[in-house]
């Protein structure tokens, strides 16, 4: 026989239940205890009270059920008081377990957390036994402590999924920005090509421009040497026809 694994919280002794009676046990529901007449009512008000117990008991912690070559086996959990001796040694298994399974002494750590539960849900046994009402209050906080680190887990997950997501976003934005930084690279190119063409095109037309003037003051020049001198000339053919007149 294979059972579980070994837990902190202490458990009787495995019985066997064929499936039979198990579904018998199922549909009929258990059966009325009969008290003897000879019985006291002290007798059966504690015998009452332990069934209380034991039933409470398996509410906060269902027995365990496994299959073995055909065979239905169940484990119930203890409904013995625990003595003194009993808390050292759960603490000193618990310190054994946490070096064995290597778990980490800080941070985030699913072993430690496992067997820290373990250890609770047997101080919650013990105390069940010794005071119901107890054991169902350290219940409710043993359940409100679970809920608390679901939703922190919840949380964290989301915070990674979501941190997950912006990182790809990211990436995603950065090679879009380096597509936009090449299209932008490549249109300055083009530009700065445009920007030396007309610069040519405005020195080559400006040279042109420049040669264009020195003709058209050299050819001015002429004109202007040619006119004095037909001027001049003018002039002594002028004072030669007019001085024999005076004369």
């Amino acid at each position: 026989m294979i059972p579980p694994a070994n837990s902190l919280v202490k458990y009787e002794v495995p019985k066997a239940k064929s499936t039979f009676d198990s579904a018998a046990q199922a549909q009929g529901g258990d059966r009325p205890t009969t008290v003897s007449p000879m019985k006291t009512k002290a007798a059966a008000a504690e015998t009452q009270k332990l069934k209380e117990t034991d039933e409470i008991l398996s509410a906060i912690l269902p027995p365990r059920e496994w299959q073995e070559n055909g065979q239905l086996w169940s484990q119930s959990v203890s409904s013995t008081p625990a003595t003194r001796l009993e808390v050292i040694g759960l603490k000193e298994q618990l310190d054994q377990r946490i070096q064995q399974r290597e778990a980490r002494e800080t941070g985030i750590c699913p072993v430690r957390r496992d067997l820290y539960s373990q250890c609770f849900d047997e101080l919650i046994r013990q105390v069940t036994i010794e005071c119901a009402e107890r054991g169902l209050l350290l219940l409710r906080v043993r359940d409100e402590i679970k809920m608390t680190l679901q939703a922190y887990q919840t949380l964290y997950e989301s915070s990674v999924a979501f941190g997950m997501r912006k990182a790809l976003q990211a990436e995603q934005g950065k090679s879009d920005m380096r597509a936009r930084i090449t299209d932008l690279e490549e249109s300055v190119k083009q530009q700065e090509k445009t920007v030396m063409d007309w610069k040519n095109k405005y020195e080559a037309l400006e040279k042109r421009e420049a040669e264009r003037r020195v003709a058209d003051q050299a050819k001015h020049a002429e004109e202007m040497d040619f006119l004095k001198r037909t001027n001049q000339q003018l002039k002594v053919q002028l004072e030669g026809i007019i001085a024999p007149a005076k004369k």
